[in-house]
């Protein structure tokens, strides 16, 4: 299928407007999702692909019963908000305890392990919700977020309730000559997964080296409101939305030049994932025809690059919501370790296998 020269320049400049203006102008920044929602709906205008089917999974996919992510973060903040201070109280206890660094090292392990089991979402969360209790400075706060991120986005890949990309190559790996079950992921990839979540743990002793304690950090000391609940769930959907749209808009690119492209090059193209749907990516991708070192470059080309940007994953914005955080604070941090993780991942992979 052959793709209009302007409906190619049109996708690449949306593209472009993604990556480049939440860094540029702050009115976009502060307004991330809403901006992703109007790129979307561009991205599939440009398309012609505006159907019936897909109003309603745009709509419809941010509540769905297989991954009711609305509903569990307006909910869980309303858990979170009424053991505010047990919380806060709990994880000061945890740190005279264990002492800040090893506190730090058990809580990107523990959160990025245990997502595959209580979800990336619910991780991110509990994440947002205790780096508002530590009080450290905003540097090592910032710090200490995205690497937890990193390690959360991977970890949830373990199974296929942790993320909606983990669930999406189950299903697509679940017919010959995988026949892939629930521990499938797992057992593929735990040795690439479970090493890289301790090396973000050792990597966040090493960035938040020294940490300055009791400093005002990324939130303010102060019980959120219902109305703030309201509006970060709120704000969650639109991104949500915004994800089935750009992924749409963007697959017959997608279609047409990536899937057939050599695994080490869709392993570093795939950093389009740092501002597209994943989970997009991993249907229009994956295929039970692939050999299993294709499989796992590119789930773990998408997982990696997921951490770099804001809008690269659901803990990132949920994170970077609750905690304030701006698109260029996240990228100072989430791109250069990106970047060495993949390579890292490509030696690994590609080279010494």
């Amino acid at each position: 299928m052959s793709i209009p020269v302007p409906t190619i320049l049109g996708l690449v400049f949306i593209l472009l407007a993604v990556l480049i203006l939440p860094f540029i102008f702050k009115s976009i920044e502060h307004n991330l999702e809403i901006f992703l929602l109007v790129m979307g709906v561009l991205s599939v205008s440009v398309t012609c692909l505006w159907s019936r089917d897909l109003l309603i999974e745009a709509i419809t996919s941010p509540i769905s019963l297989k991954h009711p992510i609305v509903e569990v973060v307006f909910l869980s903040g309303l858990v979170f908000r009424s053991i505010n201070k047990k919380i806060g109280h709990s994880i000061n206890k945890l740190v005279e305890i264990f002492g800040l660094k090893l506190f730090i090292f058990l809580l990107i392990i523990v959160l990025g392990l245990f997502s595959s089991v209580i979800t990336a979402i619910i991780s991110s969360l509990i994440l947002a919700q205790v780096i508002s209790e530590l009080k450290l400075d905003k540097k090592t706060e910032i710090k200490l977020v995205v690497i937890t991120c990193f390690s959360i986005g991977l970890g949830a890949a373990l199974t296929p309730v942790g993320e909606p990309l983990s669930t999406i190559a189950v299903a697509k790996l679940s017919s010959v000559p995988y026949n892939a079950g629930f521990f499938f992921l797992f057992n593929q990839l735990w040795w690439l997964i479970i090493p890289g979540v301790m090396g973000f743990g050792i990597l966040g002793i090493i960035l938040c080296d020294k940490p300055i304690r009791g400093k005002h950090g990324l939130v303010e000391d102060k019980l959120e409101n219902v109305y703030d609940i309201i509006v970060r769930t709120l704000k969650v959907y639109c991104f949500i939305v915004a994800l089935v749209l750009l992924g749409k808009g963007f697959q017959p690119i997608i279609d047409t030049f990536i899937v057939k492209l050599n695994p080490a090059i869709l392993y570093w193209i795939n950093m389009i994932s740092a501002v597209l749907d994943n989970a997009t990516l991993t249907a229009a991708e994956i295929s039970p025809n692939m050999s299993l070192v294709q499989i796992r470059a590119i789930l773990m080309g998408l997982l990696i690059s997921g951490g770099m940007l804001i809008p690269g994953n659901i803990p990132n914005i949920i994170c970077a919501n609750k905690l304030n955080i701006t698109s260029k604070e996240w990228a100072k941090v989430g791109l250069p370790i990106g970047f060495v993780a993949m390579v890292v991942y490509f030696v690994t992979i590609f080279i010494i296998l």
